[in-house]
This record gives structure tokens, C-alpha cells and sequence, in this order.
């Protein structure tokens, strides 16, 4: 664990115009603890993140590796690094927007890359953050369910159908969409709609593709 200078905290804590009992309240530490680091008595602590950020400033600053406390000072070699620091994972979210009704498939999309708590992706699945995708559906054929421009997670680790009556984001010809799909057997897959005013379809299981499982839903209240 990075060590913490004690005489840049105590410098940074009266620029800020706070005081040890004020930070030690916000971190959830007590007051003598700030009091240790400051006299290095300690030099480590698992709350240097928290400590960094109640007094707007970068870690790197507090444990000497950088000059400058400004927050515009980079505080990490790279994306990456400061992904690791915060326990985030990177999840590509595609521009294809998957119709709930249908919509041509593109391959050529462009890809953003998110970066998301580990422990709020453990909610949906346990599949490596490298086999899930964000993207939008489009249309009102899944409704109430997933409303049109709602964001799903969808995880590409699930390609095969072992999951009755789970939304799919699922290719057929040149088309693809989020659906609920069911096995009603005899190798023909029925394509469901959670509109009761849009009619379901049955296709042989060799004509449609799965891209993943939808396991996750996010919307814009």
C-alpha cells in the first residue's frame, strides 16, 4: 500500500479550509488517525481514494508521486490503471440498435467503451466483463418490459438457448431484435413480443442466431 505524505495532507488540509476532525467525519475515520498520518506516525490507510477526494486532489499528489494537488493533473498513466483503482470493469457499448419489432442488422457500428462498477455488474451476471455489451432497443414491441431507447446489458457469453422465456438479442435474415424466445420443440423457436398487440412468430432453430442473453435493463426515469 502507497504511503501518504503527512506534511502535503497537513498542507492541503488548511488550503481547503478544512480541519482533521472534518475529514475524519467525512472518510469515517477518527480524528487521531488524520492526526498519525500527518505526523507519519501512520503512513498508510485503505481510504486514500475517499481521503483524495474530500479534499479535491489526486492520490498520486498525497503519497508524493506528482506536484501539483489539482484535480487537472492527470492522476493515472492510463484509463486502465485508474479503472483498477476504482474496481471498474470496461464494457463496449455498441451503436447497433437492436428493434424490439425488427431492424436491419449493420455490422459495420461504432463501439464506446464504458467503464462500471464490478460489484453492480455481479448483479446481472457472473460472465467476464470481455463477453457483455451494452446497446439500445428501438420500437415498443417488448413494451412494458423494455421501453423504446431504453440502455440493455446484454451478455454474449449466452448463446444457446437454456433458458425458457428469457429476452434474447436475437438475429433472423438480414433482421434483429430483443425478444423473449421459447423452445417449442422440434428444433422451431417462438419469438415473443411482451406487447399483447404484436403477434409472436415460430422459426426453425437453424434460422435465427443469438447474439446473448438480455440481462439487464437500465432507464432513463
Amino acid at each position: 500500500m502507497a504511503e501518504i505524505d503527512g506534511a502535503r495532507l497537513d498542507r492541503l488540509i488548511a488550503a481547503r479550509g478544512t480541519s482533521q476532525s472534518e475529514v475524519a467525519r467525512a472518510i469515517g475515520v477518527s480524528q487521531p488517525t488524520i492526526g498519525r498520518l500527518i505526523s507519519g506516525e501512520t503512513r498508510e490507510t485503505g481510504k486514500i481514494i475517499e481521503l483524495a477526494r474530500f479534499l479535491k486532489t489526486t492520490p498520486e499528489y498525497l503519497i508524493g508521486e506528482v506536484e501539483s494537488p489539482d484535480l487537472a493533473a492527470p492522476a493515472f498513466a492510463a484509463p486502465e490503471d485508474a479503472a483498477a483503482q476504482l474496481d471498474l470493469v470496461p464494457i463496449d457499448e455498441i451503436s447497433l440498435e437492436f428493434g424490439m419489432g425488427a431492424t436491419l442488422m449493420d455490422d459495420d457500428h461504432e463501439v464506446v467503451r464504458r467503464y462500471v462498477p464490478a460489484d453492480w455488474i455481479a448483479h446481472f451476471t457472473k460472465s467476464h466483463p470481455s463477453l457483455l455489451r451494452f446497446a439500445r432497443g428501438r420500437g415498443d414491441s417488448m413494451y412494458p418490459t423494455i421501453l423504446d431507447g431504453d440502455l440493455v446489458l446484454i451478455d454474449m457469453g449466452e448463446t444457446r438457448l437454456t433458458r425458457q422465456d428469457e429476452i434474447w438479442a436475437v438475429g433472423y435474415g438480414d433482421l434483429g431484435g430483443l425478444k423473449r424466445l421459447r423452445s417449442v420443440g422440434k428444433g422451431t423457436i417462438k419469438i415473443l413480443s411482451d406487447n399483447p398487440s404484436v403477434s409472436d412468430e415460430v422459426f426453425d432453430m437453424d434460422e435465427i442466431r443469438l447474439f446473448g442473453r438480455v440481462c439487464g435493463n437500465l432507464r432513463k426515469m
